[in-house]
C-alpha cells in the first residue's frame, strides 16, 4: 500500500484575526473556518495532516487584558509563557471545533487533536536581549510612546503599516519540540493534529534537566519547520496573507517568484532581498525544512492553498 504523504500546514496569523478586525469570537471563528474550508482538497486526497499557527495578534491581546486585570482589580500578573499557553488553548480549540463542522459537512471522518506543546530554547540565545517578535494590535506612535512610558515596552513600526508601530517581545530560536514522535505516530495514523500553536511555549532545559519557563514568542514558522523535520513530513505549507513570495515587495521593480531551488533563495535572503519581521523568518522556515529533508515548501495566501494558480515553491533543486 501507498505510504501517504505527511504535511504540516502552519496557519498565519491572518488565517485567524484579519488586520481590520477588532477579533470578535465572530471574527476569528468566521476566518478559521474559512480556512478550514482550504483544508478539505488534503483531506480528500489522503494527506495525513500536522497543523500549527501564529498567536501574534492573541497573545498581545491576553497580555493587554493580564495589564488591564493587574490594574483595575489587583489580579496576579501572567508570566509570557502562561500568555502563550493560553492563546494555544483557545485558538486550537477553534479550530478543531471549525474543522470537525468542516468535515462533517464534507462527509470526512478524522481525529482531531490538540496538544499543549513545550518547545525548547537556548537560555543563552541571544534573541533574548533583541526583542524582534511582534505581538497584539497596530498602534499610533503616539499611542505606542505612551505605552512604552507605562510600561517599559518596546515597540517597532510596522512593516505592513505605514505609520503603525507594535510591540515587540524577545522571539528565541527552537532547538527542540516535546512530544515529536507522539505527534508523529498520531498523525501517520490518520488523525490530525494541532501542534507547536505559537510557535510553542517556550522552555529550556536546567542543569538538572528540569523544564523552566522562559520570557519570548517563539517564531511558529521556524517551530513548524522543526516539527515538520523532526516527523519526517513530506510538504510544509506556510498560509500567510499574500499568494506568493516577492521579490523587492511593494517595490516598483516588485517581481512573483513561483518556483524556487534552495540556492537560489538563500542567497536572494543573504542579499536582503526579503523584509525581516515578514516574509523573511517564513523563508528561513522554509530553506529549514527542506534541509532537514523535506520534499517542498509552500508560500501562499491562506485561502487560496486549493488552487494551484497561487503559491511560491522551494524545493532542493528545481523541478
Amino acid at each position: 500500500m501507498e505510504k501517504k504523504k505527511l504535511a504540516v500546514v502552519a496557519l498565519g496569523g491572518n488565517a485567524i484575526l484579519r488586520g481590520n478586525q477588532k477579533g470578535t469570537v465572530e471574527e476569528q471563528n468566521k476566518n478559521v473556518r474559512d480556512t478550514m474550508e482550504n483544508l478539505v482538497y488534503l483531506i480528500k486526497e489522503g494527506y495525513n495532516l500536522i497543523i500549527t499557527h501564529g498567536n501574534g495578534p492573541q497573545v498581545g491581546n491576553i497580555l493587554m487584558s493580564d495589564d488591564a486585570g493587574v490594574k483595575m482589580y489587583d489580579l496576579p500578573p501572567m508570566t509570557l509563557d502562561m500568555c502563550v499557553a493560553y492563546s494555544q488553548g483557545q485558538i486550537a480549540y477553534m479550530i478543531e471545533r471549525n474543522l470537525r463542522n468542516v468535515m462533517k459537512e464534507h462527509g470526512l471522518e478524522r481525529n482531531v487533536m490538540s496538544i499543549v506543546t513545550p518547545v525548547v530554547v537556548d537560555e543563552h540565545d541571544p534573541a533574548l536581549k533583541n526583542p524582534t517578535k511582534r505581538v497584539g494590535r497596530i498602534y499610533s506612535r503616539e499611542e505606542a510612546d505612551k505605552l512604552a512610558a507605562e510600561h517599559g515596552w518596546i515597540f517597532k513600526e510596522e512593516i505592513k503599516a505605514n505609520g503603525g508601530w507594535r510591540r515587540v517581545v524577545p522571539s528565541p530560536a527552537p532547538i527542540n519540540v516535546k512530544n515529536a514522535e507522539l505527534v508523529e505516530r498520531m498523525a501517520r495514523e490518520g488523525n490530525i493534529v494541532i501542534t507547536v500553536g505559537g510557535g510553542g511555549i517556550p522552555v529550556f532545559e536546567d542543569e538538572k534537566g528540569m523544564l523552566q519557563p522562559l520570557e519570548g514568542v517563539i517564531d511558529k514558522d521556524l517551530a513548524s519547520a522543526m516539527i515538520g523535520g523532526l516527523v519526517k513530513a513530506d510538504e510544509l505549507y506556510i498560509l500567510t496573507d499574500v499568494p506568493y513570495i516577492y521579490k523587492n515587495y511593494k517595490q516598483p521593480n516588485e517581481e512573483v517568484l513561483e518556483v524556487l531551488d534552495y540556492a537560489d533563495t538563500k542567497k536572494y535572503l543573504e542579499e536582503g532581498i526579503f523584509a525581516e519581521g515578514s516574509m523573511a523568518p517564513k523563508i528561513r522556515a522554509c530553506l529549514a525544512f527542506v534541509e532537514k529533508g523535506g520534499d517542498k515548501a509552500v508560500i501562499t495566501e491562506s485561502t487560496k492553498l486549493e488552487d494551484r494558480r497561487y503559491g511560491s515553491k522551494i524545493t532542493m533543486h528545481y523541478e
